[in-house]
């Protein structure tokens, strides 16, 4: 036993050090970025974006044809604010409140026939409160009737690319050719918070009170999630439950649109998931401002040596989180390129990558125009020219 013992503790000692001695193993992470299928949503058709970069998160028939509802109010709160921003419009007018406006189905903020109201207290009454009176009271207001307001409508959807919408009036009462889609719908919301900023706080006060009657604004997701600022909620028999709603996160805002659920608080469910499923998942990031000198290139035979390229609009992308230094952007110039060149003119194109795949894609445009050079300059250049082609 004692002549075993030393043996057994070489032994020992021996495979000791050659478990030591074995190289770990590194398990690498895969480099593309692994994102879950957006949540299922209980509605007949949904929609969610991004408001800087237009990435679509998650959708579902974004180009079906829905009844909008008060969904419509969107559009006529937008024909109002830009009757205001252009001078036609104050709100501070008094509105004297049609037999018809009184009447309108639905719901109402309360107007009397005859009385006078304020642009502002009917603003407020039909984004707060969803009025149908205050809709066709501002409508007959700027357009003498609802008829001819629908036609601004439709003219206003069209300038915006809202290319499967249609208005028949300004409240979303049901209406054979009044429909509109979720994709025409977010690029409404898109331009209303673009454009009319200030304006769009009102969509995110929750309650108004007119004629001593206080009603509280319909859309609960401004009492669920304080990152929610608008936007409006929409309901008939016939459309389902529906509201278009946008949250801000840190400098990252999302658009979300859920049409036709089965009730009240089925759409503020699905919304909900729907947004937490973006600001989860996805980051957004801007990349380059409009007109921002990304470079400068040859340009031969003109007036100068060099033009700025950059974009024409800022530049905004969004990417699964937390793969932002991943990205890899690459740009490509058009070769020899000659006077005269102008303003906007594009010369390439600008390619961001995330793992080897395309992500975007811009053209690079000139920052400033540049005129044909002297008689001498443009044969001294095409010379040049000439050496350089036969060297390559």
């Amino acid at each position: 036993m004692r002549l075993l013992q030393p043996v057994l503790i070489f032994l020992f000692s021996f495979l000791s050090l050659n478990i030591q001695a074995q190289p770990t193993t590194n398990i690498a992470m895969p480099a593309i970025p692994v994102i879950p299928s957006a949540p299922d949503i209980a509605g007949d058709a949904y929609l969610l974006i991004d408001f800087h970069s237009g990435h679509i998160l998650a959708s579902n028939d974004p180009d079906k044809r829905v009844e909008p509802a008060s969904l419509t109010k969107i559009m006529t709160g937008f024909v109002v604010i830009n009757e205001i921003r252009n001078g036609n419009l104050s709100l501070n007018d008094m509105v004297t409140i049609s037999p018809k406006a009184w009447k309108t189905p639905g719901s109402k903020m309360f107007i009397e026939v005859g009385k006078q109201v304020s642009v502002q207290d009917l603003i407020k009454g039909m984004v707060i409160q969803s009025g149908n009176d205050a809709s066709v009271a501002l409508a007959e207001h700027i357009a003498g009737s609802e008829e001819v307001f629908a036609q601004l409508m439709n003219k206003y959807a069209q300038s915006l690319g809202m290319t499967n919408t249609n208005y028949m009036n300004a409240t979303g009462l049901p209406h054979p050719e009044h429909f509109t889609t979720a994709r025409d719908l977010s690029i409404l919301t898109k331009a209303l918070i673009e454009k009319f900023p200030d304006e769009y706080q009102w969509y995110s006060e929750k309650k108004f009170t007119f004629n001593n009657i206080t009603q509280y604004n319909r859309n609960k997701l401004l009492w669920q999630d304080p990152t929610v600022d608008g936007l409006k909620t929409g309901h008939t028999e016939s459309a389902g439950y529906c509201l278009v709603s946008s949250a801000k996160r840190e400098e990252m805002r999302l658009i979300s649109i859920v049409l036709g659920t089965k009730s009240a608080k089925s759409r503020i469910q699905e919304s909900q998931k729907l947004l937490n499923y973006g600001f989860r998942f996805f980051e957004t990031h801007k990349v380059y401002s409009a007109k921002q000198r990304l470079n400068d290139v040859k340009v031969w035979e003109g007036n100068k040596d060099l033009v700025g390229v950059g974009l024409t609009d800022d530049l905004y992308i969004t990417i699964p989180r937390g793969q932002y230094k991943n990205l890899e952007i690459e740009s490509t110039i058009t070769p020899e390129l000659k006077a005269p060149i102008t303003e906007t003119q594009p010369l390439g194109t600008l390619q961001i990558n995330l793992s080897g795949k395309p992500v975007i894609e811009r053209p690079l445009v000139a920052l400033s125009g540049v005129e044909e050079g002297s008689f001498l300059k443009k044969v001294m250049d095409q010379i040049k020219l000439t050496f350089k082609s036969l060297l390559d």
